[in-house]
Protein backbone atom coordinates (compact mmCIF):
# COMPACT_ATOMS: atom_id res chain seq x y z
CA UNK A 1 0.00 0.00 0.00
CA UNK A 2 1.34 3.83 -0.26
CA UNK A 3 1.78 3.85 3.41
CA UNK A 4 1.76 6.87 5.62
CA UNK A 5 -0.95 9.63 4.39
CA UNK A 6 1.59 12.29 5.58
CA UNK A 7 3.68 11.17 2.53
CA UNK A 8 1.07 11.88 -0.02
CA UNK A 9 -0.28 15.49 -1.17
CA UNK A 10 -2.98 16.06 -3.54
CA UNK A 11 -1.66 18.12 -6.65
CA UNK A 12 -2.92 21.40 -7.10
CA UNK A 13 -5.96 21.51 -9.04
CA UNK A 14 -3.79 23.82 -12.02
CA UNK A 15 -1.48 20.94 -11.92
CA UNK A 16 -4.59 18.15 -12.57
CA UNK A 17 -6.12 20.09 -15.12
CA UNK A 18 -2.81 20.06 -16.92
CA UNK A 19 -2.25 16.53 -17.27
CA UNK A 20 -5.85 15.70 -17.48
CA UNK A 21 -6.06 13.71 -14.60
CA UNK A 22 -9.10 13.53 -11.97
CA UNK A 23 -9.72 12.06 -8.79
CA UNK A 24 -11.45 8.70 -8.84
CA UNK A 25 -11.61 5.36 -7.06
CA UNK A 26 -8.18 3.26 -6.69
CA UNK A 27 -7.57 0.30 -4.25
CA UNK A 28 -4.88 3.01 -2.59
CA UNK A 29 -7.83 5.55 -2.45
CA UNK A 30 -10.14 3.06 -0.56
CA UNK A 31 -7.89 2.15 1.89
CA UNK A 32 -8.06 5.51 3.02
CA UNK A 33 -4.29 6.22 1.44
CA UNK A 34 -4.10 9.75 -0.34
CA UNK A 35 -1.84 9.56 -2.89
CA UNK A 36 -0.70 12.58 -5.57
CA UNK A 37 -2.39 12.69 -9.10
CA UNK A 38 -4.72 10.23 -8.96
CA UNK A 39 -6.39 8.97 -11.89
CA UNK A 40 -9.46 9.11 -12.83
CA UNK A 41 -11.42 5.45 -12.14
CA UNK A 42 -10.87 3.00 -14.51
CA UNK A 43 -13.55 3.16 -17.57
CA UNK A 44 -16.92 1.88 -17.08
CA UNK A 45 -17.42 -1.57 -17.81
CA UNK A 46 -18.89 -1.77 -20.70
CA UNK A 47 -15.45 -0.45 -22.22
CA UNK A 48 -13.74 -3.30 -20.30
CA UNK A 49 -16.34 -5.79 -21.68
CA UNK A 50 -15.81 -4.66 -24.65
CA UNK A 51 -11.92 -4.79 -24.74
CA UNK A 52 -12.16 -8.27 -23.38
CA UNK A 53 -14.87 -9.38 -26.09
CA UNK A 54 -12.53 -7.82 -29.23
CA UNK A 55 -9.34 -9.26 -27.46
CA UNK A 56 -11.07 -12.88 -27.50
CA UNK A 57 -12.54 -12.31 -31.11
CA UNK A 58 -8.36 -11.69 -32.80
CA UNK A 59 -7.43 -14.45 -30.50
CA UNK A 60 -3.96 -15.73 -31.30
CA UNK A 61 -3.62 -12.50 -34.02
CA UNK A 62 -3.19 -9.61 -31.57
CA UNK A 63 -0.44 -9.66 -29.10
CA UNK A 64 -0.81 -6.39 -26.83
CA UNK A 65 2.45 -4.86 -25.56
CA UNK A 66 1.81 -2.70 -22.29
CA UNK A 67 4.73 -0.37 -20.87
CA UNK A 68 5.34 -0.13 -17.03
CA UNK A 69 4.37 3.54 -17.04
CA UNK A 70 0.94 2.57 -18.57
CA UNK A 71 -2.07 3.01 -16.43
CA UNK A 72 -4.10 0.25 -15.05
CA UNK A 73 -6.42 0.03 -17.18
CA UNK A 74 -4.46 -0.75 -20.20
CA UNK A 75 -1.77 -2.80 -18.38
CA UNK A 76 -4.43 -5.37 -17.65
CA UNK A 77 -5.05 -6.62 -21.16
CA UNK A 78 -1.51 -6.55 -21.82
CA UNK A 79 0.13 -9.83 -22.76
CA UNK A 80 3.15 -8.51 -21.71
CA UNK A 81 4.43 -5.58 -19.70
CA UNK A 82 8.01 -4.18 -19.67
CA UNK A 83 10.44 -1.51 -20.71
CA UNK A 84 10.45 -0.56 -24.50
CA UNK A 85 13.48 -2.81 -25.24
CA UNK A 86 11.57 -6.04 -23.78
CA UNK A 87 8.69 -5.39 -25.35
CA UNK A 88 10.01 -4.59 -29.14
CA UNK A 89 12.07 -8.10 -28.44
CA UNK A 90 8.83 -9.53 -27.01
CA UNK A 91 6.79 -8.64 -30.18
CA UNK A 92 10.02 -9.99 -32.21
CA UNK A 93 9.34 -13.40 -30.88
CA UNK A 94 6.15 -13.83 -31.28
CA UNK A 95 6.11 -14.19 -35.52
CA UNK A 96 2.61 -15.81 -35.94
CA UNK A 97 0.64 -12.60 -34.01
CA UNK A 98 -0.79 -10.58 -37.26
CA UNK A 99 -0.95 -7.29 -35.35
CA UNK A 100 1.21 -6.29 -32.64
CA UNK A 101 -0.53 -3.71 -30.36
CA UNK A 102 1.76 -1.23 -28.59
CA UNK A 103 0.56 0.25 -25.74
CA UNK A 104 3.77 2.80 -25.39
CA UNK A 105 5.07 5.78 -27.13
CA UNK A 106 5.75 6.23 -30.67
CA UNK A 107 9.92 5.32 -30.37
CA UNK A 108 8.84 2.24 -29.37
CA UNK A 109 6.31 1.22 -31.98
CA UNK A 110 8.91 1.98 -34.48
CA UNK A 111 11.30 -0.07 -32.67
CA UNK A 112 8.95 -3.30 -32.85
CA UNK A 113 8.19 -2.52 -36.27
CA UNK A 114 12.06 -2.36 -37.02
CA UNK A 115 12.38 -5.91 -35.31
CA UNK A 116 9.29 -7.64 -36.51
CA UNK A 117 8.82 -9.24 -39.80
CA UNK A 118 7.05 -7.36 -42.72
CA UNK A 119 3.58 -9.86 -42.54
CA UNK A 120 3.33 -8.33 -39.07
CA UNK A 121 1.40 -4.77 -38.15
CA UNK A 122 2.49 -2.82 -35.82
CA UNK A 123 -0.21 -0.82 -34.11
CA UNK A 124 -0.08 2.66 -31.55
CA UNK A 125 -3.74 3.19 -30.07
CA UNK A 126 -2.95 7.42 -30.47
CA UNK A 127 -0.88 8.60 -32.84
CA UNK A 128 -0.30 11.83 -30.25
CA UNK A 129 1.50 9.23 -27.45
CA UNK A 130 4.68 10.69 -28.19
CA UNK A 131 8.04 10.73 -26.05
CA UNK A 132 9.63 14.64 -25.65
CA UNK A 133 12.97 13.09 -25.05
CA UNK A 134 12.99 11.45 -28.44
CA UNK A 135 11.86 14.69 -29.78
CA UNK A 136 14.43 16.23 -28.55
CA UNK A 137 16.80 15.36 -31.02
CA UNK A 138 15.92 15.66 -34.91
CA UNK A 139 17.60 14.30 -37.72
CA UNK A 140 18.46 17.62 -39.60
CA UNK A 141 20.08 18.48 -36.07
CA UNK A 142 22.10 15.21 -35.80
CA UNK A 143 23.27 15.60 -39.34
CA UNK A 144 24.23 19.71 -38.70
CA UNK A 145 26.52 18.72 -35.32
CA UNK A 146 27.82 15.64 -37.15
CA UNK A 147 28.70 17.90 -39.87
CA UNK A 148 30.39 20.47 -37.17
CA UNK A 149 32.67 17.78 -35.92
CA UNK A 150 33.41 16.91 -39.65
CA UNK A 151 34.77 20.35 -40.11
CA UNK A 152 36.78 20.34 -37.54
CA UNK A 153 38.23 17.14 -38.16
CA UNK A 154 37.21 15.37 -35.42
CA UNK A 155 33.86 13.38 -36.61
CA UNK A 156 36.08 10.08 -37.96
CA UNK A 157 37.32 9.52 -34.04
CA UNK A 158 33.23 10.46 -32.98
CA UNK A 159 31.35 7.12 -32.24
CA UNK A 160 27.46 8.10 -32.26
CA UNK A 161 25.65 6.04 -29.19
CA UNK A 162 21.60 6.60 -28.84
CA UNK A 163 19.34 5.61 -26.19
CA UNK A 164 16.70 3.13 -27.02
CA UNK A 165 14.34 6.38 -26.43
CA UNK A 166 14.73 7.89 -29.60
CA UNK A 167 13.41 7.95 -33.08
CA UNK A 168 14.12 5.60 -35.87
CA UNK A 169 15.51 8.55 -37.78
CA UNK A 170 18.07 9.03 -34.60
CA UNK A 171 18.81 5.21 -34.54
CA UNK A 172 19.21 4.91 -38.58
CA UNK A 173 22.16 7.57 -38.38
CA UNK A 174 24.30 6.14 -35.28
CA UNK A 175 23.89 2.72 -38.06
CA UNK A 176 24.96 4.23 -40.94
CA UNK A 177 27.74 5.99 -38.91
CA UNK A 178 29.28 3.09 -36.95
CA UNK A 179 27.56 3.49 -33.63
CA UNK A 180 25.18 1.13 -31.44
CA UNK A 181 21.98 1.58 -29.42
CA UNK A 182 21.62 1.24 -25.71
CA UNK A 183 19.22 0.84 -23.00
CA UNK A 184 19.39 2.24 -19.47
CA UNK A 185 20.30 -1.24 -18.31
CA UNK A 186 23.28 -1.46 -20.91
CA UNK A 187 24.62 1.66 -21.45
CA UNK A 188 27.96 0.86 -19.69
CA UNK A 189 28.72 -1.83 -22.21
CA UNK A 190 27.47 0.10 -24.89
CA UNK A 191 30.23 3.05 -24.02
CA UNK A 192 32.81 0.85 -23.66
CA UNK A 193 32.43 -0.45 -26.81
CA UNK A 194 32.03 2.81 -28.06
CA UNK A 195 35.56 4.02 -26.94
CA UNK A 196 37.20 0.65 -27.97
CA UNK A 197 36.55 2.20 -31.39
CA UNK A 198 37.09 6.22 -31.00
CA UNK A 199 38.57 8.58 -29.00
CA UNK A 200 34.62 10.21 -28.30
CA UNK A 201 31.39 9.69 -27.89
CA UNK A 202 28.04 11.71 -29.44
CA UNK A 203 25.61 10.47 -26.97
CA UNK A 204 21.90 10.80 -28.09
CA UNK A 205 19.23 12.50 -26.67
CA UNK A 206 19.53 12.14 -23.24
CA UNK A 207 22.15 14.04 -21.56
CA UNK A 208 21.57 13.05 -18.07
CA UNK A 209 21.72 9.03 -18.86
CA UNK A 210 25.01 9.54 -20.63
CA UNK A 211 26.96 11.90 -18.18
CA UNK A 212 25.74 9.49 -14.88
CA UNK A 213 26.93 6.13 -16.60
CA UNK A 214 30.39 8.25 -17.87
CA UNK A 215 31.02 9.50 -14.35
CA UNK A 216 29.81 7.47 -11.48
CA UNK A 217 30.02 3.86 -13.58
CA UNK A 218 33.21 4.59 -16.19
CA UNK A 219 35.05 7.22 -13.78
CA UNK A 220 35.08 10.25 -16.23
CA UNK A 221 35.31 13.54 -14.56
CA UNK A 222 32.68 15.91 -15.04
CA UNK A 223 35.08 18.40 -17.15
CA UNK A 224 35.25 15.43 -19.48
CA UNK A 225 31.73 15.63 -20.55
CA UNK A 226 30.18 19.02 -23.08
CA UNK A 227 26.62 19.86 -23.90
CA UNK A 228 26.19 20.12 -27.12
CA UNK A 229 22.86 22.46 -27.57
CA UNK A 230 21.33 21.99 -31.30
CA UNK A 231 19.64 25.89 -31.01
CA UNK A 232 23.30 27.34 -30.89
CA UNK A 233 25.90 27.76 -33.63
CA UNK A 234 28.37 25.26 -32.98
CA UNK A 235 26.24 23.83 -30.14
CA UNK A 236 27.15 26.47 -27.99
CA UNK A 237 30.46 25.28 -27.65
CA UNK A 238 34.11 25.86 -28.55
CA UNK A 239 36.11 23.77 -31.31
CA UNK A 240 38.33 23.51 -28.85
CA UNK A 241 35.89 22.03 -26.19
CA UNK A 242 34.35 19.68 -29.24
CA UNK A 243 38.26 18.19 -29.42
CA UNK A 244 38.88 17.84 -25.60
CA UNK A 245 35.75 16.20 -24.98
CA UNK A 246 35.20 12.53 -24.36
CA UNK A 247 31.52 13.02 -24.11
CA UNK A 248 29.47 15.27 -26.20
CA UNK A 249 26.60 14.77 -24.70
CA UNK A 250 22.76 16.20 -26.67
CA UNK A 251 20.93 18.85 -24.87
CA UNK A 252 18.25 16.48 -24.00
CA UNK A 253 16.09 14.82 -21.26
CA UNK A 254 13.35 12.95 -19.56
CA UNK A 255 10.46 15.22 -18.86
CA UNK A 256 9.21 12.78 -15.56
CA UNK A 257 12.51 12.20 -14.03
CA UNK A 258 14.30 15.89 -14.94
CA UNK A 259 11.81 17.08 -11.90
CA UNK A 260 13.23 15.20 -9.18
CA UNK A 261 15.76 17.86 -7.53
CA UNK A 262 18.56 17.26 -4.84
CA UNK A 263 15.55 19.20 -2.54
CA UNK A 264 13.43 16.41 -3.03
CA UNK A 265 16.15 13.48 -1.92
CA UNK A 266 16.82 16.26 1.09
CA UNK A 267 13.37 16.36 2.24
CA UNK A 268 12.39 12.46 2.25
CA UNK A 269 15.20 11.82 4.12
CA UNK A 270 14.25 14.45 6.68
CA UNK A 271 10.65 13.03 6.60
CA UNK A 272 11.13 9.58 6.57
CA UNK A 273 14.23 8.47 8.59
CA UNK A 274 15.49 5.25 7.43
CA UNK A 275 14.29 5.85 3.19
CA UNK A 276 15.88 3.82 0.53
CA UNK A 277 15.95 6.16 -2.21
CA UNK A 278 15.98 4.44 -5.54
CA UNK A 279 16.00 6.51 -8.63
CA UNK A 280 16.34 6.50 -12.56
CA UNK A 281 19.92 6.95 -14.41
CA UNK A 282 17.55 9.60 -16.46
CA UNK A 283 17.34 11.58 -13.32
CA UNK A 284 19.96 14.37 -12.93
CA UNK A 285 23.24 13.73 -11.94
CA UNK A 286 23.18 15.83 -8.53
CA UNK A 287 20.01 13.38 -8.04
CA UNK A 288 21.86 10.37 -9.08
CA UNK A 289 24.75 11.08 -6.81
CA UNK A 290 22.55 11.76 -3.66
CA UNK A 291 20.39 8.00 -4.06
CA UNK A 292 21.08 5.12 -2.53
CA UNK A 293 20.51 2.98 -5.43
CA UNK A 294 20.16 3.56 -9.17
CA UNK A 295 18.83 1.41 -11.97
CA UNK A 296 16.86 1.32 -14.99
CA UNK A 297 12.89 0.40 -14.52
CA UNK A 298 13.45 -3.33 -14.38
CA UNK A 299 16.17 -2.99 -11.93
CA UNK A 300 13.61 -0.78 -9.64
CA UNK A 301 10.42 -3.50 -9.84
CA UNK A 302 13.29 -6.25 -8.77
CA UNK A 303 14.80 -4.14 -6.05
CA UNK A 304 11.70 -4.23 -4.90
CA UNK A 305 10.45 -6.57 -4.94
CA UNK A 306 13.58 -8.68 -3.34
CA UNK A 307 13.21 -5.74 -0.38
CA UNK A 308 12.73 -6.74 2.48
CA UNK A 309 9.35 -6.04 4.92
CA UNK A 310 9.08 -3.19 6.62
CA UNK A 311 11.61 -1.16 4.69
CA UNK A 312 10.99 2.53 3.66
CA UNK A 313 11.63 3.20 -0.52
CA UNK A 314 11.07 6.43 -2.20
CA UNK A 315 11.23 6.14 -5.89
CA UNK A 316 11.98 8.83 -8.50
CA UNK A 317 10.68 7.37 -11.50
CA UNK A 318 6.94 7.32 -13.36
CA UNK A 319 4.54 7.58 -10.71
CA UNK A 320 1.79 4.96 -12.32
CA UNK A 321 4.64 2.65 -11.54
CA UNK A 322 5.22 3.67 -8.21
CA UNK A 323 1.36 3.27 -7.37
CA UNK A 324 1.88 -0.51 -8.90
CA UNK A 325 4.71 -1.21 -7.14
CA UNK A 326 3.37 0.08 -3.80
CA UNK A 327 -0.05 -1.87 -4.43
CA UNK A 328 2.20 -4.91 -5.28
CA UNK A 329 3.84 -4.66 -2.35
CA UNK A 330 1.81 -3.57 1.01
CA UNK A 331 4.74 -5.29 3.44
CA UNK A 332 6.97 -2.40 2.48
CA UNK A 333 6.45 1.26 3.14
CA UNK A 334 6.77 2.83 -0.82
CA UNK A 335 6.25 6.85 -2.28
CA UNK A 336 6.86 8.86 -4.76
CA UNK A 337 10.22 10.86 -4.04
CA UNK A 338 8.83 14.34 -5.05
CA UNK A 339 5.66 15.31 -4.30
CA UNK A 340 4.11 16.98 -7.05
CA UNK A 341 2.64 14.86 -10.10
CA UNK A 342 4.81 12.98 -12.01
CA UNK A 343 2.90 10.70 -14.58
CA UNK A 344 4.02 10.94 -18.14
CA UNK A 345 1.89 12.53 -19.84
CA UNK A 346 2.58 11.31 -23.71
CA UNK A 347 2.01 7.90 -22.31
CA UNK A 348 -1.27 8.21 -20.49
CA UNK A 349 -3.06 8.91 -23.96
CA UNK A 350 -3.04 5.51 -24.13
CA UNK A 351 -5.63 4.65 -22.48
CA UNK A 352 -9.19 2.28 -22.49
CA UNK A 353 -11.31 4.09 -24.98
CA UNK A 354 -7.97 4.27 -27.04
CA UNK A 355 -7.37 0.40 -26.87
CA UNK A 356 -10.54 -0.87 -27.12
CA UNK A 357 -11.39 1.03 -30.54
CA UNK A 358 -8.03 0.04 -31.91
CA UNK A 359 -8.74 -3.95 -31.06
CA UNK A 360 -12.50 -3.07 -32.67
CA UNK A 361 -11.25 -1.82 -35.67
CA UNK A 362 -9.07 -5.01 -35.99
CA UNK A 363 -12.03 -7.04 -35.44
CA UNK A 364 -13.89 -5.24 -38.23
CA UNK A 365 -10.94 -5.60 -40.46
CA UNK A 366 -9.17 -2.03 -40.36
CA UNK A 367 -5.56 -1.55 -39.37
CA UNK A 368 -5.84 1.49 -37.57
CA UNK A 369 -2.73 3.88 -37.04
CA UNK A 370 -0.20 1.43 -38.50
CA UNK A 371 3.46 2.63 -37.34
CA UNK A 372 5.91 1.96 -40.33
CA UNK A 373 9.51 2.49 -40.67
CA UNK A 374 10.49 2.77 -44.06
CA UNK A 375 13.34 0.37 -45.65
CA UNK A 376 15.99 2.23 -45.85
CA UNK A 377 15.95 3.41 -42.27
CA UNK A 378 14.99 0.28 -41.09
CA UNK A 379 17.86 -1.09 -42.23
CA UNK A 380 20.46 1.05 -40.33
CA UNK A 381 18.54 0.76 -37.35
CA UNK A 382 18.33 -2.44 -36.97
CA UNK A 383 22.03 -2.78 -37.81
CA UNK A 384 22.17 -0.03 -34.41
CA UNK A 385 20.34 -2.85 -32.64
CA UNK A 386 21.51 -5.85 -33.35
CA UNK A 387 24.65 -4.25 -32.81
CA UNK A 388 23.49 -3.54 -29.07
CA UNK A 389 22.39 -7.10 -28.74
CA UNK A 390 25.77 -8.69 -29.80
CA UNK A 391 27.32 -6.58 -26.51
CA UNK A 392 29.61 -9.08 -24.58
Amino acid sequence: MLDVTSTWVEPSSTATALLLLGRGSDPATERGVECPGELPAPSDPDLVARATAAKAALGEKVFVLGHHYQRDEVIQFADVTGDSFKLAREAAARPDAEYIVFCGVHFMAESADILTSDAQKVILPDLAAGCSMADMAVLSQVETAWETLAELGVAAGTVPVTYMNSSADIKGFVGRNGGVVCTSSNAERALTWAFERGERVLFLPDQHLGRNTAVLEMGFDLADCVLYDPHKPGGGLTPEQLRDARMILWRGHCSVHGRFTLDSVDEVRERVPGVNVLVHPECRHEVVTAADQVGSTEYIIKTIEAAPAGSAWAIGTELNLVRRLANANPDKQIMFLDRAVCYCSTMNRIDLPHLVWALEELVAGRVPNQITVDPATAEHARTALDQMLALP
